[in-house]
């Protein structure tokens, strides 16, 4: 393949940032398949597969509460448990598998 210049030294950048090691060819190759899998369409999750994992998630949250989390009020832990499973809001905002807000 033929590649401008411009190009070619960007790709050089980054392959400076990943270390140096990389021939240019594999660096292509890394580039090529992030951008890929970054084009994919997000899977969607099934009702039953999203329960399963905040099931999953809420139980191994009960299992690493620490001393520290443990002498809060009852209240206090069940808020920050459903903040952790819900998630931060600057990641719901960018899931495809959510409905969009109207």
């Amino acid at each position: 393949m033929r590649w401008q210049p411009r190009t070619l030294k960007a790709i050089d950048r980054w392959r400076r940032d990943q270390g140096g090691h990389l021939a240019r060819a594999e660096a292509i190759r890394r580039l090529v398949e992030m951008a890929l899998a970054a084009a994919a369409p997000a899977k969607l999750t099934s009702r039953q597969g999203a329960a399963k994992a905040t099931e999953l998630a809420a139980t191994t949250i009960d299992n690493l509460i620490d001393e520290v989390a443990s002498a809060a009020p009852s209240e206090e832990q069940k808020k920050r448990k459903r903040r952790l499973l819900k998630g931060p809001s600057e990641f719901r905002e960018i899931r495809a598998d959510l409905p969009k807000p109207k």
